[in-house]
């Protein structure tokens, strides 16, 4: 969680089109493409789903997105059009929960409990702006001061932050007060060139809650899907 000071956006940059894949569903398009930027983060099937559904049903709306993994510390970068771009491990919120304790956003950090920093799971548009420190970072959700951004500087010693997003396991990556740290590297080259000017969607999947209960659609286009066949 980061503090507020103001949203400013800037001019977007976009990525060059996918390539399509000559008579290919939506959803085999979507897995060669996993196959593509494989690597130390696998998509989990949860990630597949969103990703299919996303994909078929056009849910992003030529936006760039991305979705978050809690469950296994991970983010997927795609395009506009679908395409995966990459993946990488994230920190997020120390305390298990799917929403937002009322009225968080106009705590101070000092102000807010264990219990309390969660990452809430949802479908979130969101935009570059600036935070405490003149800091830009991208709002997944203004309101509640949940934001994607680097390993902050001041990040304390003891929390060992860094030691955390590189080891392999996903156990110890809940060490912020909600906010998803991801490695300065991977912000700068991807993350923000990917979301400047028009922003994009962040599908964040839940921890406690069912996938379907968060989203809604997977249900109905499931169901849909099978009353064609």
């Amino acid at each position: 969680m980061v503090t507020k000071i103001s949203l400013a956006l800037a001019g977007l940059t976009m990525l060059a089109p996918a390539v399509e894949l000559a008579d290919a569903s939506p959803a085999a398009q979507s897995r060669s493409e996993f196959r593509r930027v494989e690597g130390a983060q696998r998509p989990s099937t949860a990630v597949k789903r969103v990703s299919d559904w996303i994909l078929s049903s056009r849910d992003n709306h030529s936006f760039p997105y991305a979705i978050v993994d809690k469950v296994n510390a991970s983010v997927f970068l795609f395009d506009q059009t679908g395409k995966a771009l990459g993946a990488a491990p994230v920190l997020i919120g120390v305390a298990l929960g799917d929403d937002a304790s009322p009225g968080i956003g106009s705590k101070n950090l000092a102000e807010i409990g264990p219990a309390e920093k969660t990452t809430p799971a949802g479908r979130f548009l969101a935009k570059f702006g600036l935070a405490a420190g003149r800091e830009r970072v991208l709002w997944v959700d203004y309101a509640t001061s949940v934001a994607i951004h680097p390993i902050p500087k001041t990040a304390s010693k003891k929390e060992a932050r860094r030691k955390r997003i590189l080891s392999p396991s996903a156990e110890d990556n809940r060490i912020t007060f909600g906010c998803i740290n991801v490695p300065s590297a991977f912000y700068g080259k991807s993350v923000r060139p990917l979301f400047q000017g028009r922003g994009g969607y962040v599908y964040v999947l839940p921890d406690t809650k069912a996938l379907e209960a968060v989203f809604p659609r997977l249900r109905v286009d499931a169901l849909s899907e099978h009353e064609t066949r």
